[in-house]
């Protein structure tokens, strides 16, 4: 058997598995991408009464990230404390982050569970649905801004990781991780195709302001 060069051997070993590397760029990639779709949605918010199936439209495409971004938040949570050595010895965010970290993934919830909801919803509900999800709204985006700029810096750094240049090859996955995000993106485009006609009823029955 030939022997493996130095340049062969160097290359296997930083073709290594390294799961909390692999979870920070999967979560750096998603919140990436979210970043831009969320800019997105925050345009169309003032105005809202011409652009509200734009605003459907980009929630929805929104859903799956926002998903694939709470679960690789929410495996890291879970690894750390249940004890996995490799989480532990990275450590917990800080503790302005630990504190607003829950207040974020509720209010998440909750912002994208009623503006769901509106879609759905019968006429008499819509008003306080509307009400719940402009309030929600509020709140979510200041635990949002904290949680952004916080993460900011590390967003920067970790995002193209599994995009481009040496560090794709550096750990293994890279290829599952970018197909996650793209099908879910890609997901989210069809269910703002598919809902995209539930915003005119909105406008019909006089729901939405400005």
């Amino acid at each position: 058997m030939a022997k493996l060069t130095t340049s062969e051997t160097r290359s296997r070993v930083l073709r290594r598995v390294d799961g909390v590397e692999a979870n920070a760029r999967l979560t750096g990639s998603s919140a990436a991408v979210l970043l831009l779709l969320l800019a997105a949605e925050g345009l169309t918010i003032p105005f809202i009464q011409r652009l509200l199936t734009a605003h459907v439209v980009i929630g929805m495409v929104l859903v799956p990230p926002v998903l694939v971004k709470l679960g690789s938040t929410g495996y890291r949570f879970v690894r750390y404390y249940t004890g996995k050595p490799a989480y532990v010895k990275k450590g917990p965010p800080p503790a302005l982050l630990r504190l607003v970290g829950p207040f974020v993934v509720v209010l998440t919830l909750a912002l994208f569970g009623s503006g769901i909801a509106l879609l759905f919803a019968a006429v008499q509900w819509r008003s306080d649905l509307m009400f719940l999800h402009k309030a929600t709204f509020v709140l979510w985006f200041g635990a949002m801004t904290i949680h952004v700029l916080s993460h900011l810096s590390d967003t920067a750094k970790l995002a193209p990781r599994d995009w481009y240049g040496r560090t794709r090859r550096e750990i293994t996955g890279t290829r599952s991780r970018q197909w996650l995000l793209v099908v879910s993106v890609a997901l989210g485009i069809l269910l703002g195709m598919l809902l995209a006609a539930r915003g005119a009823s909105f406008l019909s029955h006089g729901v939405v302001s400005g």
